[in-house]
């Protein structure tokens, strides 16, 4: 058992993690980044001195993560924030060589709080599933979001979380599948049948693939298979396209929700469920005593549980889970360092002597 020594949250954070957590990581040359927006932090999952390195930032509400050309862009309850990768800068970092990358906030755009979901960059933009308004979006700086689909039965964008559209996944740069909640036209309507109401669809025909699902998230497609969870009864399915039907590849003790697929290893997240509002009468809320909050990692050749990390304290459900590819140890610098209790970092050109004069007056 391990607490969390940067102490960002009121509650204490302990944690534990399966003795391959390490290994693993080293074996794929990656980090993670895990968001929650209950606890309001995006976590850095990294390996230090052949140890888990863990550390919480802050950001209201955080949900979707995606990977840019340049860096990171980071979802939270009212914006989303731009953050640049800088290797070079990150081995000036103390303690220096501990850290191989930094992702520094740069600036953020505003959405308004439009429960934005999953996001991906794809053809030079950031997709992103808007929740709120039922539609798939992207951004422009002069607009809160731009709507470039909904589902065929949505009949007209309205803040109204028609169908809690929420996952979504990218082929060659524009969206492929998509998972909501239900098939529902009415403000909210998704909820009155959550325990078999979801779906899982193709963008480019409007085609429903799947129904009877319970709350579904994160579609993802791997070596030309599509992968997603069905997440109120804690599972990782895979669509068969022969049979039109679902196969299970691994049962998890925690609503599912959140992944990345990679090197045939699935990354996903889980969460406990506590209230009965939104997680009353699914099948995983019967065993809500035993469930488990963190990170589950799924050997898809076997779909046996390959590793673990699970929250014991302060974090009860996760959002999303990104890989960060090539980087063992990464550091962000958030928008609100003062609440991470880490230092600010400065990044400026240098001034070029005799070049300009100071102003007089």
């Amino acid at each position: 058992m391990l607490t969390d020594p940067d102490k960002t949250n009121l509650t204490p954070v302990e944690y534990e993690h399966s003795p391959n957590l390490v290994p693993l990581l080293n074996q794929l040359g990656l980090s993670l980044l895990i968001s929650t927006y209950q606890a309001g932090k995006v976590i850095t999952v990294g390996v230090h001195n052949d140890a888990a390195d863990i550390h919480f930032y802050h950001f209201e509400q955080a949900m979707g993560i995606a990977r840019t050309p340049t860096g990171l862009m980071v979802g939270s309850r009212r914006q989303f924030w731009y953050l640049v990768g800088n290797p070079s800068l990150a081995s000036k970092i103390k303690p220096e060589g501990k850290y191989d990358v930094v992702f520094l906030t740069r600036s953020s755009h505003f959405t308004g709080p439009i429960m934005g979901h999953e996001m991906d960059w794809g053809n030079q933009q950031l997709w992103f599933a808007n929740t709120l308004f039922s539609c798939l979006c992207v951004i422009q700086p002069e607009f809160n979001f731009v709507p470039k689909w909904t589902p065929p039965f949505i009949s007209q964008l309205a803040s109204e979380d028609r169908c809690h559209l929420n996952g979504m996944v990218l082929e060659n740069g524009e969206p492929r599948y998509v998972t909501a909640l239900g098939e529902t036209d009415t403000p909210a309507g998704w909820r009155e049948n959550k325990a078999s109401g979801g779906c899982l669809m193709e963008v480019r025909s409007n085609q429903i693939l799947l129904r009877g699902l319970c709350m579904p998230h994160s579609p993802r497609m791997f070596q030309n298979q599509l992968y997603f969870l069905d997440s109120g009864k804690g599972h990782l399915c895979l669509y068969d396209a022969s049979s039109h039907l679902p196969t299970v590849v691994a049962a998890m003790n925690g609503y599912t929700r959140g992944m990345e697929i990679w090197g045939h290893y699935a990354f996903i997240g889980l969460s406990r469920v506590r209230e009965t509002n939104v997680f009353g009468g699914i099948p995983i809320a019967e065993r809500r005593e035993h469930l488990r909050c963190g990170l589950a990692i799924v050997d898809l050749r076997t779909g046996q549980i390959a590793g673990f990390l699970h929250f014991k304290s302060g974090v009860e459900e996760i959002f999303e889970v990104k890989v960060i590819p090539g980087y063992r140890c990464p550091m962000l610098s958030g928008p609100l360092p003062d609440v991470d209790q880490t230092d600010p970092i400065w990044l400026a050109p240098p001034l070029k002597v005799g070049t300009s004069k100071p102003v007089t007056s």
